[in-house]
């Protein structure tokens, strides 16, 4: 007969291993209509941020516990970067997770500005902000390379407790990045990824992927 704390796991559901540990964030992947196009919003890192000062990002931040759920936290962020109430947001539906080898988990989704005219930045955590039409990028093929990953332990390591002690084969692993070049700015890393990762799922199923 299975003990009391064993049955009380039936119906639970499942998390990401470790995801208590991580930095766990969200961001909105915002589309606005700029001259009767459709164009996807990024803004620019403003200079004086301790992290990733100036950098081309989507809105979005850290999930506070009073948030309730990554779409408060990306809609809270949004409004707060962009001087937005949450009605003039629509949050059409969420993108897939993206978990880092930086033991960060990122909570993308796609939303709407229903009137660019009432963005008024905040420039306590944005430069600038700029718009590129959806057009453009699903038409224009990103630069991609990859990134290394390998395994470094540590001196101590206790390489007597595994087969084949200091020659195991630990595996390396290929994390891909893409770039966009628009004007002058270059968008890349996270951002470019959920970027990608949008413009695969929108592309017609007939037309071959440039991805």
């Amino acid at each position: 007969m299975l003990p009391d704390n064993i049955k009380a796991l039936q119906g639970r559901q499942p998390q990401i291993i470790g995801h208590q540990q991580a930095n766990q964030s969200a961001v909105l992947l915002p589309l606005v209509e700029v001259g009767g196009d459709l164009s996807v919003l990024f803004e620019k890192r403003a200079p004086h941020l301790n992290r990733q000062p100036g950098e081309i990002c989507f809105p979005g931040g850290g999930i506070e516990n009073n948030d309730g759920d990554p779409k408060m936290t990306a809609v809270r962020e949004t409004c707060e970067e962009l001087g937005l109430e949450p009605q003039d947001l629509e949050v059409i539906a969420p993108l897939d997770l993206l978990i880092t080898p930086f033991s960060a988990i990122v909570y993308p989704y796609l939303g709407y500005i229903k009137d660019n005219h009432r963005i008024h930045i905040n420039l306590e955590e944005v430069e600038k902000i700029f718009y590129v039409p959806l057009d453009y990028l699903l038409h224009n093929k990103p630069m991609r390379k990859n990134l290394a990953f390998k395994m470094d332990a540590p001196e101590d390591f206790p390489y007597e407790l595994i087969p084949h002690g200091r020659q195991y084969p630990f595996r390396e692993a290929n994390y891909p990045q893409h770039f966009y070049i628009w004007q002058e700015y270059v968008i890349w890393g996270l951002t470019a990824l959920i970027l990608t990762h949008f413009l695969t799922l929108i592309r017609p199923l007939a037309e071959p992927s440039i991805y």
